[in-house]
């Protein structure tokens, strides 16, 4: 299909949910193609490698995190890091996919030339750079800055307790019998207030604008009763189809119908909390799934209300003083730690320096294409996951599309494929993500262009996309083929 003289056929970067799908993937549809994972850290995992704080969990259901082509063996649908780190051991030794990771590698730059048909990517590891040559670059680095936490500006210069970020989350933290401030009220937040609840005195989560909270059973029932009668692959199918259409169905009826579901969600939280409850505190003023909604398992969230071990306060700080967090209101909350969850910071590409001849790509003067490559970026698939689903679902629709398109390299003998927008293209662009959160908005200035017409739209409707994408043909006059050898090789043979 392509140079033979390149290093690999693809090099894919990062060795979390998104690159491990591609692995299996290229083993199950095109095994004749070389790939190798460069993987920066020192282990798989990618975000769940990364975050060591109290409880780190799915926030969506694993029959529909888990990758359509390897069942999730449990009845359990909310699991830990762990046991998703386990979950994606057992895939890489499913597909012989171990021997081809190389950890501890930081990809630099990468810069394509058309006249080679290749990625020219400079690879450091132990403080000594290389390059690393590959016809197709495929980027499974996520969306946000591995490096730096998003910094909220916050003024800690008199407050004398202890101040961290969920994102470097510290070995030996001791918060038992300590009054414990988390800031937020998004999934990290909602995660780790529970978790830490258990140990300390009190833990309060400090909130600007309440969440839409949902509780989801930890246990999945349909599947521990089909896992009885069932093998364990035709149970797997069942109940990861009985998901997503739920999600969907959830998704399209809070478009809907908000209203309704906004008071469903009022009725099961004020059913938990009985008198605990405080409608400041748990309702906020967008509609559901405006912003994404955080699901607690087994109302955990609320239990430790109950108990008297959690509470949610809704104001803003005024500051930080001695061990407590001062409120506008006046009110003062004991704080012997501050935990910082305020949000992630996005980042591009994983922060590669990419260019195309040497010219630095800019993604934000590009448009999305399929939801997995970029228009005028040849050989080079990234992509975002579902707003509204789980990741993985993205990652398979994704991979199995960029799979054809090797397919019909190989059919064609062509070595380059570039999704091809012209400059006078007069096409409206819409917002990159369906949703209002801030930490979208703050990265509005570096995310590419959502088109206002298909192929240059990232959908967030799983089902719409996978039908789209396996049916639809990979040669459809947007993507362009080129042979990069063609001239050379008619000299050669005459």
């Amino acid at each position: 299909m392509l140079d033979p003289q390149s290093d690999y056929d693809v090099l894919i970067v990062g060795a979390g949910i998104s690159g491990i799908g591609m692995a299996a993937h290229l083993g199950m549809k095109v095994p004749e193609l070389s790939y190798t994972i460069l993987e920066r850290r020192d282990d798989l995992g990618g975000t769940w490698d990364l975050f060591r704080y109290p409880g780190i969990r799915t926030d969506s259901d694993m029959h529909t995190f888990g990758y359509e082509f390897e069942p999730w063996r449990s009845e359990n649908r909310i699991v830990s890091a762990q046991d998703i780190k386990d979950y994606l051991n057992g895939v890489i030794d499913r597909f012989d996919i171990r021997r081809r990771i190389q950890y501890g590698q930081h990809v630099v730059s990468a810069d394509f030339n058309h006249q080679d048909a290749r990625w020219h990517v400079v690879v450091e590891t132990d403080g000594k750079q290389r390059e690393v040559t590959a016809n197709w670059l495929f980027l499974g680095t996520g969306y946000y800055d591995y490096d730096q936490a998003y910094d909220a500006g916050f003024d800690f210069s008199n407050f004398e307790g202890q101040v961290l970020h969920p994102q470097f989350w510290p070995d030996d933290l001791d918060y038992e019998n300590k009054n414990v401030v988390v800031i937020g009220s998004g999934a990290t937040a909602i995660t780790i207030v529970p978790v830490m609840a258990q140990k300390a005195a009190k833990v309060a989560m400090l909130q600007r604008t309440p969440t839409w909270i949902r509780n989801m059973p930890t246990q999945d029932w349909m599947a521990r009763l089909l896992r009885r009668f069932l093998p364990e692959e035709t149970a797997y199918k069942i109940v990861r189809w009985r998901n997503i259409r739920l999600t969907s169905w959830m998704i399209k009826r809070c478009e809907n119908h908000p209203d309704q579901v906004a008071e469903n969600l009022t009725k099961m939280a004020k059913n938990t909390l009985g008198d605990n409850y405080n409608a400041a505190d748990l309702t906020p003023p967008y509609r559901p799934w405006e912003q994404r909604m955080c699901f607690i398992p087994d109302d955990d969230l609320f239990e430790a209300m109950n108990r008297g071990k959690a509470e949610i306060v809704t104001d803003t700080i005024d500051r930080f003083e001695g061990r407590e967090v001062v409120l506008k209101s006046g009110k003062r909350l004991p704080a012997d730690i501050v935990v910082t969850a305020t949000g992630l910071k996005l980042a591009m590409a994983g922060k590669i320096a990419l260019s195309v001849e040497g010219e630095p790509v800019r993604f934000n003067e590009r448009f999305y294409y399929k939801g997995c490559m970029f228009s005028n970026l040849p050989n080079f698939s990234a992509f975002f996951g579902y707003t509204n689903a789980s990741w993985t679902l993205r990652v398979d629709v994704v991979c199995n599309y960029v799979c054809r398109i090797f397919q019909h390299m190989q059919k064609s003998g062509a070595e380059i494929a570039t999704p091809y927008l012209p400059e006078d293209h007069g096409m409206e662009k819409e917002g990159f993500f369906n949703l209002s959160s801030n930490y979208i908005k703050r990265s509005i200035d570096i995310l590419p262009h959502n088109g206002s017409q298909w192929p240059w739209q990232l959908g967030m409707d799983y089902l719409a996309d996978r039908k789209v994408m396996r049916e639809t043909q990979v040669n459809d006059g947007t993507l362009k083929f080129e042979n990069a050898y063609a001239e050379e090789r008619l000299e050669a043979a005459e």
